[in-house]
């Protein structure tokens, strides 16, 4: 934990612009109460953004989930985000007591009841799922107007159209294939976005990918293969895939592929070239999958502070992308 927040730290001194926190509820992660840790950042940072990466929504209380962040918003004078997904795994469905038959009609009923409360200090509302609210305020309010709220989404059209129709900013997650596959998913945004009558001009869309960088491009690779290539395996056990192999792995490094991990200046080559593909305003990197040493993990986030971020703001003309 300790290491955590001294990355927290570090990635807020070199000028990155958003730190983000996955909720997991699985022995190789920390991170089960994503405010809780970011706002221990939120007291030893001053200017960059802490946002979830994701508040899985289907099996948490919309209520708790808007104190907690408005809390942090309140720490942070005004830097927190949710960004709201319906998870990668399903550990937190029966540790709650939800049943994952219930799995999108979860995450659609929480989404609406999330919104409703970012809206108006006093709500009633009803649902399937959880108890009526009937004209009781939801407290503290936060130091924003209003809670920035991204939809994380893996690649089905349906999270698209969603996300686009509610107006909310969209976070889409790249970690294996060619990143022109996804290139369609952008663009139904943004035509669904236009249909719902929102402005796609004021939409921000985020790529979320895995990534790692390092001095020499094949130290990275090397430095980030061992934990990599453990979860994905294990991951692949669980949900019947096949594992990857070094070969795969080292193509998904190359410009086409959907893993930054390489030296700097591959690092920004990669960056432009998606960016044409998207034109995305942000950019996360899951920097690590254990394994590798706190002080190489320090001395990536430098890098993508000092060396990949300012070339990659001063390439894309207008400044929109953050990374």
């Amino acid at each position: 934990m300790a290491n955590l927040l001294e990355t927290m730290e570090l990635a807020d001194q070199v000028g990155l612009d958003v730190f983000a926190l996955g909720e997991h509820h699985r022995p190789e992660f920390i991170s089960s109460a994503p405010a809780v840790i970011l706002a221990a950042a939120a007291a030893r940072t001053r200017n960059i953004r802490l946002s979830s990466a994701v508040t899985v929504l289907s099996s948490a209380d919309p209520v708790r989930v808007f104190q907690d962040f408005a809390t942090l918003d309140l720490i942070s004078s005004g830097r927190a985000e949710v960004m709201a997904g319906r998870g990668s795994f399903i550990e937190s469905f029966p540790l709650f007591g939800f049943d994952l038959k219930d799995y999108n009609e979860l995450f659609v009923e929480n989404l609406g009841l999330l919104l409703a409360l970012n809206e108006a200090e006093k709500i009633t509302w009803a649902g399937k799922h959880r108890a009526p609210l009937n004209n009781l305020g939801v407290y503290p309010r936060p130091y924003q107007a209003k809670l920035p709220v991204w939809v994380a989404v893996g690649g089905t059209p349906e999270s698209v159209v969603r996300a686009a129709s509610l107006g909310l900013p969209m976070a889409l997650a790249i970690i294996g294939g060619m990143p022109e596959r996804f290139a369609p998913f952008v663009e139904l945004y943004r035509e669904s976005a236009a249909d719902a009558g929102h402005d796609p001009a004021t939409l921000p869309v985020s790529i979320n990918s895995h990534g790692f960088i390092a001095d020499d491009s094949q130290q990275a690779a090397d430095d980030y293969w061992p934990g990599f290539s453990l979860m994905m395996n294990k991951i692949g056990r669980e949900r019947g895939w096949s594992g990857i192999t070094r070969q795969q792995y080292d193509a998904s490094r190359g410009l086409r592929g959907a893993d930054f991990i390489g030296h700097p200046d591959e690092i920004v080559e990669k960056i432009l070239f998606q960016h044409g593909l998207f034109g995305h305003q942000r950019l996360l990197l899951q920097l690590g999958l254990g394994g590798i040493s706190h002080a190489k993990m320090m001395r990536a986030i430098e890098l993508l502070g000092t060396k990949v971020a300012p070339v990659v703001r001063e390439e894309i003309s207008r400044g929109s992308a953050s990374v």
